[in-house]
Order: structure tokens, then C-alpha cells, then sequence
């Protein structure tokens, strides 16, 4: 039997093992196993949400172990340290508990087909600092701990009596940065209902940093303005053209020497794949560490190694490499699902072609901004407002229909707008 591999439960790696579970894994036509070092899945563009607590993980969240049974695949948790090409096999590290007591020792898997899905880590650019004294948004574990850090200034300054202001300092205006900003002021508005009437808006003092000439520099001028607009509404200092020298204890200092000081550092300024992807030494790499492949989407050093996502790099025939957003991820995936089913039938592989379908950029309850790609057309479609919005919920539930399959993905959606009704807008824990 062909055993499949696929590490990162991201959303194109969670995609590819549910539908590859479901057509062959069921079947026992396959055994499709899924790895990943974290027990559960979230949609990482919703990441911005579980750092402020409006999405609790508890609920929202996809356990692997659980949804793997339902759907066909296998999952086995550990940390992927080392790839053997000669021997199809690859390297996990050692599992321990909190108190360091191991739980699994480091173990081999075999694999007929591997399927590279590590994501991305924010890129700091070897910025002095950052890596002591910041929070990132990589993944659900640097998420929550950035929640519980926000949670203890908010009870600080609620218990002040002096007026004192939570300073947050984010760098990155793309689209994390942007998100959270906006988020940010929301899940403050809300804390006068959970105890905390003393930390309103006016004592959150949020400022967004960009080195470039706008923020969502990746967009449309038109959204980018929208954004900004939007923003400055609420009260956030955007600061454009400002380059960050370094990170201190006390906030960050800009090329100019100035001190943006902050309480809370968060460091949101483009992403790469991870160096120990490099460290492997079995891929082929572009400058930000993603693995180099084929029009197939095998990796350019090894026919038996697919790549998708942020890992991945794949240069269009504009010159352009494909961007890490969760709709590449997607598409990808159902390339490598297509291509993995032809080889077993020997037929020829497809090529992967990237279609922009444009991108959506939510500023919480107060707006959402975006642009629509036609299929007949090059040209985009500006939207915001309530379509907008629409627009930006439904590409999660396609994410979850991809995932749970239609049923139970309206099921999903069912039992989360019930929830709603009984448990707190925020997380408060």
C-alpha cells in the first residue's frame, strides 16, 4: 500500500490529507498520514483573532487526531527535523510534556510520496531585538501567548487610576498588521463589559509602522487608502516610511534614532520559510528559504517530494513568484491531490497555474476592503462594506468545506452561530 506524507497541518497540508483521507485513505488505497507538531488546526489568517481573543481555539479549532478518523487520514504529532531521500524516510524529533518528561522518542516514517507543507515564519531581516523582545503571529501557540500578555496590560491600566495608556507597536503593515490594529480597538470596546470599565479606546494607543511608501503595500492603492482611512478613524498612528533599526526593552528605534515606545511589540514584517528548511540541505532555494519546484509541483531535487504554500516557490511566467496566501495554499493542494492520483494511473501530471481571485483585508466589525479578479478579465473589482464582508467570511467556509466536506462544514457553521448565543464575545482566559 502507498503511504502518502504530508507535514504541516496548515491549510493546504490539512486540505490535501482530508481529501486524499477521503478518496483513498477510506478506500484502504492508501495510507495518507498527516504530521504536525501542534494536536490542532486554525485557519492561520484568523490568527489575528485568537491573539485578541475574539476566536477561542477551544471551540474553533480542528483536532487532528479526531478529524483524521472521521476523514480517512492518519495523524502522528511530532516536530519533522530531517528528510533521507535515498531511503524515503523521514526524521521526527522527540515529544515531551510540559514538565519535560518524554512521551514519544524520535522516530523514522517511511514514505512513498512526501508532501512538504511547513508554512512560513515572519522574516525579521536579522533586525537586533526582535527575536528578545517581540511577539509574531506564526502560529496558534505565539498567538495565545500573545493574548494572555494582552490580557494582563489590559487588568494593569483597568486598575490605574492615573489614566496610564497600553502602548502597541506593530511592524508590518500588510495585511496581520492591519487586521490586528483594527481588532485590537474592537476587543477594547468590549471590555467594559467583562469587569474592565476603566480600559476604553482612549487609553489604547496603537501604532502601526511601515517601511514602505503605504501600508498593504501587496494590494491596490485604492485598498490601501481605504485601510488607512479606516484606521486613522479609529485612532491608530500609522507611520509610514519609517524603517526599524532595532528593538528594545523600551519600544522600537526607528533609522531616524527615534524611540517609538511600546508595551506590547508585535513583529508582522513579511515572511520566509523557516531555516531549518535550509538546514536540511536536500532543496533547491530561493531567497526566502522556499523550496524550489516544478510546473507539477515537485521539488526540483527529488519526483518523489511535492511543495505547497508559504514553503513553497514557485516562479510564474510573469517573473513573479506566487504569493503566501491561504488561496495559493489551496490551490495547490488540489494540484497535488490531481497530480498524486494521475501518477498512481500513470497519467501525465498537470502544471499548476495560480489564479488571483484578488484579497480581502477585514478591519473588524467597523469595515471590510478588498478586491475581486474576474475570471474574463484582468481587472480588478474594488468592494468594501457588507459584500466585503461577505466576501471575507466565505472564504473560511470554503476552507472548512474543503476540510469537513459540505455537510459537515454547514454543521460546523450551525453549531458555531449557537455558541455565539451563550458563550462570552471574547476570550477572557
Amino acid at each position: 500500500m502507498q503511504t502518502i506524507v504530508i507535514v504541516g497541518g496548515g491549510a493546504g497540508g490539512l486540505e490535501l490529507a482530508s481529501q486524499l483521507g477521503r478518496k483513498l485513505g477510506k478506500r484502504k488505497k492508501a495510507d495518507i498520514v498527516l504530521v504536525d507538531k501542534n494536536t490542532s488546526h486554525i485557519w492561520k489568517p484568523l490568527l489575528h483573532e485568537v491573539a485578541t481573543g475574539s476566536l477561542d481555539t477551544g471551540t474553533d479549532g480542528v483536532v487532528y487526531r479526531a478529524h483524521g478518523a472521521r476523514h480517512g487520514y492518519r495523524f502522528v504529532m511530532g516536530e519533522f527535523t530531517g528528510v533521507d531521500r535515498d531511503n524515503k524516510t523521514i526524521k521526527l524529533a522527540a515529544v515531551f510534556d510540559d514538565e519535560g518528561k518524554p512521551l514519544l522518542p524520535e522516530r523514522q516514517l517511511k514514505y512513498d510520496t512526501l508532501v512538504m507543507a511547513v508554512g512560513s515564519v515572519s522574516n525579521d531581516f536579522g533586525t537586533p531585538g526582535v527575536q528578545d523582545h517581540c511577539f509574531f503571529l506564526d502560529s496558534q501557540a505565539q498567538a495565545e501567548r500573545f493574548h494572555k500578555a494582552l490580557l494582563n496590560h489590559f487588568m494593569r491600566i483597568d486598575e490605574e487610576v492615573d489614566g496610564g495608556t497600553l502602548n502597541v507597536a506593530i511592524v508590518g503593515a500588510g495585511a496581520t498588521g492591519v487586521e490586528l490594529s483594527a481588532e485590537l480597538h474592537h476587543v477594547t470596546e468590549l471590555l467594559k463589559n467583562y469587569g474592565m470599565p476603566n480600559m476604553t479606546p482612549k487609553r489604547l494607543r496603537i501604532t502601526l509602522i511601515e517601511a514602505g511608501p503605504r501600508i498593504l503595500p501587496a494590494l491596490p492603492e485604492r485598498i490601501s487608502a481605504s485601510a488607512r482611512k479606516e484606521l486613522s478613524r479609529l485612532g491608530v498612528e500609522v507611520k509610514e516610511d519609517t524603517r526599524i533599526q532595532k528593538a528594545t526593552a523600551d519600544g522600537f528605534i526607528t533609522s531616524d534614532d527615534i524611540l517609538i515606545r511600546a508595551d506590547l511589540m508585535l513583529w508582522a514584517a513579511g515572511v520566509k520559510a523557516a531555516d531549518y528548511v535550509k538546514d536540511l540541505g536536500v532543496f533547491e532555494l530561493n531567497k526566502a528559504n522556499q523550496i524550489l519546484v516544478k510546473p507539477t509541483l515537485q521539488s526540483t531535487t527529488n519526483d518523489d517530494i511535492y511543495a505547497l504554500g508559504d514553503c513553497c516557490g514557485f516562479l510564474q511566467e510573469n517573473g513573479k513568484w506566487v504569493p503566501p496566501r491561504a488561496q495559493s495554499a489551496h490551490q495547490m493542494a488540489s494540484t497535488i491531490k490531481d497530480n498524486i492520483l494521475r501518477r498512481r494511473n500513470n497519467k501525465n501530471q498537470k502544471n499548476f497555474t495560480y489564479h488571483d481571485h484578488g484579497s480581502l483585508v477585514s478591519l473588524s466589525r467597523y469595515s471590510t476592503v478588498g478586491s475581486l479578479m474576474g475570471n474574463l478579465t484582468s481587472k480588478s473589482m474594488f468592494v468594501e462594506g457588507h459584500l466585503a464582508r461577505l466576501m471575507y467570511v466565505s472564504l473560511y467556509r470554503m476552507h472548512q468545506i474543503a476540510i469537513h466536506g459540505f455537510s459537515k462544514a454547514a454543521m460546523v457553521y450551525v453549531a458555531e452561530t449557537i455558541s455565539k448565543v451563550v458563550r462570552p464575545k471574547m476570550k477572557l482566559h
